[in-house]
């Protein structure tokens, strides 16, 4: 584990993460990246909710490289036991899928716009048709994860479901808070994670870059080509986030 703005990450990979489902662990898993750890740096009360979660996994490239540069002795030789694995949001909700599905586990997938919740579900229905599922869209949530009316009501019904894996889409720093705020009201829950944009790209609403970009570290220029109104939120991981990391 090392310390980034002052939030642990593990930095495990799905295979650590299913021996801890396996042994039957709760976690609240942050699939953390550079955007996360800057909203971080600047927002107490966001980072002590980071804090509470079980787990914080590696997702963006640049979080990556900075955790193999902390994981460096001074003699520069990797530590055995400080290997880094990266796994972004749509990979890990993908895994948590399928050992939901081979566990026979429901799986609650809330959150997403624009009817992405539901467009992912008849996704996810046509590669596991026998799967337990309910989305649930909602309303509005806050930066502070304060739900509107909407919003409250799709979580009664979905605590109804009580769903076993619970998918949170949202977006940071409210998927995270959210979470922080109602997991408890889940009692039969394994594993609850933040996944950003998940929904919008198995409701085929996005495209994701590449295979290529994305094992070159390069994801953050083909969702620049494709959705240049990120050009901020892409400055502030790939630009800012080094130089302050570097800072110190």
């Amino acid at each position: 584990m090392e310390m980034i703005f002052g939030v642990p990450i593990e930095g495990l990979g799905w295979e650590d993460v299913r021996v801890k489902l396996d042994a039957g662990e709760r976690l609240w898993l942050v699939t953390a990246n550079p955007e996360i750890l800057l909203e971080a740096r600047s927002d107490k009360t966001y980072k002590e909710a980071l804090k509470r979660a079980s787990l914080r996994l590696v997702d963006g490239f640049g979080l990556f490289l900075a955790m193999c540069v902390l994981r460096r002795t001074t003699t520069q030789k990797l530590r055995r036991a400080g290997k880094t694995s990266r796994l972004t949001g749509v990979e890990l909700s993908e895994h948590l899928l399928q050992y939901a599905w081979k566990h026979g586990l429901r799986v609650g997938l809330f959150g997403g716009e624009g009817g992405a919740a539901g467009m992912a579900a008849e996704d996810v229905r046509k590669s596991y048709p026998d799967i337990q599922l309910h989305a649930e869209e909602g309303g509005a949530v806050s930066r502070e994860g304060i739900e509107d009316a909407v919003t409250e009501e799709a979580r009664y019904r979905m605590t109804i479901f009580s769903p076993q894996v619970l998918l949170v889409a949202m977006g940071h720093p409210r998927q995270e808070r959210w979470i922080d705020q109602h997991q408890n009201e889940f009692p039969e829950l394994k594993a609850i994670v933040g996944v950003g944009g998940t929904f919008n790209y198995w409701a085929g609403l996005m495209r994701r870059p590449p295979q290529w970009m994305r094992t070159c570290g390069l994801e953050w220029l083909g969702r620049l080509i494709m959705e240049p109104k990120r050009w901020k939120r892409i400055w502030r991981a790939v630009v800012a986030f080094p130089i302050l990391f570097l800072l110190g």
